[in-house]
Protein backbone atom coordinates (compact mmCIF):
# COMPACT_ATOMS: atom_id res chain seq x y z
CA UNK A 1 0.00 0.00 0.00
CA UNK A 2 1.28 3.37 -0.76
CA UNK A 3 2.01 5.37 2.27
CA UNK A 4 -0.66 8.29 3.28
CA UNK A 5 0.38 11.44 3.09
CA UNK A 6 -0.91 15.02 3.79
CA UNK A 7 -0.14 18.81 3.68
CA UNK A 8 1.11 20.54 7.13
CA UNK A 9 0.85 24.11 7.57
CA UNK A 10 2.58 24.41 10.83
CA UNK A 11 3.58 22.36 14.00
CA UNK A 12 3.48 23.29 17.35
CA UNK A 13 4.83 20.64 20.04
CA UNK A 14 4.28 22.52 23.24
CA UNK A 15 0.38 23.67 22.83
CA UNK A 16 -1.18 24.53 25.99
CA UNK A 17 -4.35 26.54 24.21
CA UNK A 18 -5.89 23.95 22.15
CA UNK A 19 -7.11 20.85 23.95
CA UNK A 20 -6.43 19.79 27.54
CA UNK A 21 -2.90 19.49 28.87
CA UNK A 22 0.20 19.99 26.76
CA UNK A 23 -0.29 19.21 23.57
CA UNK A 24 1.58 18.36 20.26
CA UNK A 25 -1.09 20.67 17.47
CA UNK A 26 -0.56 19.45 13.99
CA UNK A 27 -2.11 22.51 11.86
CA UNK A 28 -3.18 20.76 8.49
CA UNK A 29 -3.41 22.64 5.21
CA UNK A 30 -6.36 23.87 3.41
CA UNK A 31 -9.52 26.02 4.68
CA UNK A 32 -13.05 26.13 2.99
CA UNK A 33 -14.20 29.16 4.70
CA UNK A 34 -12.66 32.78 4.11
CA UNK A 35 -13.24 34.62 7.65
CA UNK A 36 -12.99 37.77 7.73
CA UNK A 37 -10.68 37.61 11.16
CA UNK A 38 -8.74 34.81 10.23
CA UNK A 39 -5.12 34.99 11.48
CA UNK A 40 -3.49 31.72 9.23
CA UNK A 41 -4.83 33.05 6.17
CA UNK A 42 -1.58 31.27 4.27
CA UNK A 43 -3.17 27.95 5.23
CA UNK A 44 -5.98 28.20 2.95
CA UNK A 45 -4.90 26.56 -0.01
CA UNK A 46 -4.77 23.18 0.35
CA UNK A 47 -1.92 22.24 -2.43
CA UNK A 48 0.27 24.63 -0.02
CA UNK A 49 2.42 23.84 2.76
CA UNK A 50 4.80 20.92 3.41
CA UNK A 51 4.09 17.81 1.99
CA UNK A 52 4.72 14.67 4.86
CA UNK A 53 3.80 10.95 5.22
CA UNK A 54 1.35 10.11 8.16
CA UNK A 55 4.01 7.77 9.69
CA UNK A 56 6.88 10.26 9.89
CA UNK A 57 4.50 12.73 11.49
CA UNK A 58 3.74 10.09 14.02
CA UNK A 59 7.17 9.12 14.24
CA UNK A 60 7.95 13.04 15.21
CA UNK A 61 4.92 12.66 17.41
CA UNK A 62 6.45 10.14 19.89
CA UNK A 63 9.57 12.17 20.22
CA UNK A 64 7.43 13.79 22.32
CA UNK A 65 5.24 11.38 24.04
CA UNK A 66 7.42 12.04 27.71
CA UNK A 67 5.81 15.88 27.37
CA UNK A 68 2.22 15.04 25.55
CA UNK A 69 1.35 12.05 27.58
CA UNK A 70 -0.86 13.93 30.05
CA UNK A 71 -2.05 16.34 27.49
CA UNK A 72 -2.33 14.57 23.86
CA UNK A 73 -2.54 15.54 19.60
CA UNK A 74 -4.36 18.37 18.33
CA UNK A 75 -4.98 18.42 14.81
CA UNK A 76 -6.28 21.37 13.45
CA UNK A 77 -6.00 23.70 10.46
CA UNK A 78 -6.81 25.56 8.20
CA UNK A 79 -9.53 22.86 8.03
CA UNK A 80 -8.47 19.04 9.09
CA UNK A 81 -11.49 17.57 7.97
CA UNK A 82 -10.54 18.48 4.13
CA UNK A 83 -7.43 15.97 4.59
CA UNK A 84 -9.41 12.90 6.13
CA UNK A 85 -7.27 9.80 5.09
CA UNK A 86 -4.62 11.71 6.51
CA UNK A 87 -6.23 13.01 9.52
CA UNK A 88 -7.45 9.82 10.11
CA UNK A 89 -4.47 7.85 9.71
CA UNK A 90 -3.02 10.55 12.21
CA UNK A 91 -5.53 10.01 14.73
CA UNK A 92 -5.39 6.18 14.68
CA UNK A 93 -1.52 6.10 14.88
CA UNK A 94 -2.00 8.12 18.28
CA UNK A 95 -4.79 5.98 19.34
CA UNK A 96 -2.83 2.79 18.97
CA UNK A 97 -0.10 4.41 20.79
CA UNK A 98 -2.57 5.65 24.01
CA UNK A 99 -2.34 9.27 23.24
CA UNK A 100 -5.13 11.55 23.66
CA UNK A 101 -6.96 13.04 20.56
CA UNK A 102 -8.57 15.76 19.85
CA UNK A 103 -9.57 17.79 16.28
CA UNK A 104 -10.29 21.34 16.38
CA UNK A 105 -12.66 21.69 13.45
CA UNK A 106 -15.20 24.33 12.48
CA UNK A 107 -17.43 21.70 11.04
CA UNK A 108 -17.88 23.20 8.05
CA UNK A 109 -17.19 19.72 6.06
CA UNK A 110 -20.47 17.50 5.22
CA UNK A 111 -21.11 15.13 7.91
CA UNK A 112 -20.93 12.10 5.01
CA UNK A 113 -17.20 13.08 5.14
CA UNK A 114 -16.59 14.02 8.65
CA UNK A 115 -18.41 11.28 10.25
CA UNK A 116 -15.67 8.69 10.69
CA UNK A 117 -13.19 11.37 12.29
CA UNK A 118 -15.37 12.70 14.54
CA UNK A 119 -15.88 9.35 15.82
CA UNK A 120 -12.24 8.42 16.15
CA UNK A 121 -10.97 11.46 17.98
CA UNK A 122 -11.35 12.01 21.71
CA UNK A 123 -12.77 15.28 21.78
CA UNK A 124 -14.07 17.99 19.71
CA UNK A 125 -12.86 21.39 19.42
CA UNK A 126 -16.01 22.87 17.12
CA UNK A 127 -15.36 26.56 15.98
CA UNK A 128 -19.03 27.93 15.99
CA UNK A 129 -19.16 30.84 13.99
CA UNK A 130 -22.19 32.51 14.32
CA UNK A 131 -25.30 31.04 15.43
CA UNK A 132 -27.53 32.89 12.63
CA UNK A 133 -26.91 31.62 9.20
CA UNK A 134 -26.52 35.00 7.41
CA UNK A 135 -24.26 36.40 9.62
CA UNK A 136 -21.65 33.32 9.50
CA UNK A 137 -21.85 33.51 5.36
CA UNK A 138 -20.99 37.08 5.98
CA UNK A 139 -18.07 36.23 8.10
CA UNK A 140 -16.78 33.26 6.75
CA UNK A 141 -18.40 32.71 3.23
CA UNK A 142 -20.41 29.97 3.90
CA UNK A 143 -23.34 29.08 6.20
CA UNK A 144 -23.53 26.98 9.28
CA UNK A 145 -25.68 23.91 8.38
CA UNK A 146 -22.51 21.71 8.18
CA UNK A 147 -21.47 23.08 11.86
CA UNK A 148 -24.59 22.35 13.43
CA UNK A 149 -25.13 19.20 11.58
CA UNK A 150 -21.53 18.58 13.02
CA UNK A 151 -22.56 19.15 16.48
CA UNK A 152 -25.57 17.47 16.37
CA UNK A 153 -24.07 14.08 15.46
CA UNK A 154 -21.59 14.97 18.74
CA UNK A 155 -24.55 14.73 20.77
CA UNK A 156 -25.74 11.52 19.46
CA UNK A 157 -22.80 9.74 19.54
CA UNK A 158 -21.75 11.64 23.09
CA UNK A 159 -18.37 12.78 21.50
CA UNK A 160 -17.14 15.23 24.54
CA UNK A 161 -16.93 18.91 22.99
CA UNK A 162 -15.63 22.08 23.35
CA UNK A 163 -17.19 25.05 21.78
CA UNK A 164 -15.15 27.94 20.47
CA UNK A 165 -16.65 31.03 19.32
CA UNK A 166 -14.91 34.90 18.19
CA UNK A 167 -16.36 37.81 19.73
CA UNK A 168 -16.03 40.64 16.97
CA UNK A 169 -17.00 44.28 17.82
CA UNK A 170 -19.76 44.69 14.92
CA UNK A 171 -20.41 40.82 14.37
CA UNK A 172 -20.78 38.18 16.94
CA UNK A 173 -20.26 40.57 20.49
CA UNK A 174 -23.86 41.71 20.08
CA UNK A 175 -25.96 41.03 23.20
CA UNK A 176 -29.28 39.85 21.23
CA UNK A 177 -26.92 37.20 19.09
CA UNK A 178 -24.82 35.69 22.02
CA UNK A 179 -28.09 35.36 24.15
CA UNK A 180 -29.56 33.11 21.26
CA UNK A 181 -26.20 31.28 20.99
CA UNK A 182 -26.23 30.44 25.01
CA UNK A 183 -29.71 29.50 24.90
CA UNK A 184 -29.07 27.23 21.48
CA UNK A 185 -26.19 25.13 23.46
CA UNK A 186 -27.65 24.90 26.75
CA UNK A 187 -29.85 21.76 25.03
CA UNK A 188 -26.95 19.77 24.43
CA UNK A 189 -24.85 17.69 27.44
CA UNK A 190 -21.74 16.69 25.32
CA UNK A 191 -20.38 20.25 25.84
CA UNK A 192 -17.81 20.59 28.24
CA UNK A 193 -16.42 24.02 27.64
CA UNK A 194 -17.12 27.38 26.06
CA UNK A 195 -14.04 29.73 24.78
CA UNK A 196 -15.56 32.78 23.91
CA UNK A 197 -12.40 34.39 22.29
CA UNK A 198 -11.79 38.26 21.79
CA UNK A 199 -11.06 39.28 17.85
CA UNK A 200 -7.37 40.17 17.78
CA UNK A 201 -5.44 41.84 14.82
CA UNK A 202 -2.39 39.07 15.15
CA UNK A 203 -2.34 37.88 11.91
CA UNK A 204 -3.17 41.25 9.66
CA UNK A 205 0.44 41.29 8.64
CA UNK A 206 0.03 38.06 6.66
CA UNK A 207 -3.37 39.31 4.81
CA UNK A 208 -1.26 42.16 3.50
CA UNK A 209 2.18 39.90 2.58
CA UNK A 210 -0.15 37.81 0.61
CA UNK A 211 -2.17 40.65 -0.85
CA UNK A 212 -5.75 39.93 0.49
CA UNK A 213 -8.26 43.28 1.39
CA UNK A 214 -8.49 43.22 5.37
CA UNK A 215 -11.51 44.57 6.04
CA UNK A 216 -11.68 44.78 9.68
CA UNK A 217 -7.84 46.72 9.79
CA UNK A 218 -10.58 49.81 11.98
CA UNK A 219 -12.30 46.94 14.02
CA UNK A 220 -11.36 47.70 17.77
CA UNK A 221 -10.32 44.70 19.62
CA UNK A 222 -12.70 43.79 22.45
CA UNK A 223 -12.63 45.69 25.66
CA UNK A 224 -12.36 44.15 29.13
CA UNK A 225 -16.19 45.27 30.16
CA UNK A 226 -17.05 43.67 26.29
CA UNK A 227 -15.70 40.51 27.17
CA UNK A 228 -16.70 40.53 30.64
CA UNK A 229 -20.69 41.45 29.58
CA UNK A 230 -20.60 38.55 26.85
CA UNK A 231 -19.49 36.18 29.44
CA UNK A 232 -22.44 36.71 31.50
CA UNK A 233 -24.77 35.86 28.91
CA UNK A 234 -23.46 32.17 29.38
CA UNK A 235 -23.01 31.82 33.25
CA UNK A 236 -26.39 32.75 33.84
CA UNK A 237 -27.57 28.92 32.37
CA UNK A 238 -27.33 26.93 34.74
CA UNK A 239 -25.72 24.34 32.90
CA UNK A 240 -22.84 26.14 32.15
CA UNK A 241 -22.37 26.44 36.15
CA UNK A 242 -21.38 23.21 36.75
CA UNK A 243 -17.65 22.14 37.98
CA UNK A 244 -17.14 20.20 34.37
CA UNK A 245 -18.22 23.03 32.13
CA UNK A 246 -16.66 26.62 32.50
CA UNK A 247 -15.79 29.89 30.99
CA UNK A 248 -12.71 31.26 29.81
Amino acid sequence: MLPVTGRVHSIETFGTLDGPGIRYVLFLQGCPLRCLYCHNPDSRALNAGTEMRADEVLADILTYSNFIRSGGVTLSGGEPLLQPEFARAVLEGCRANGLHTALDTSGAVPLEASRPLLELADLVLLDIKALDNGLCETLTGAGNADTLATLDHCERIRKPVWIRHVLVPGYTLDDAHLKALAAHLKNYSVIQKVELLPFHKMGEYKWAKLGYAYTLAQTPEPTVEELSRARAHFRAIPAFRQDYSHLN
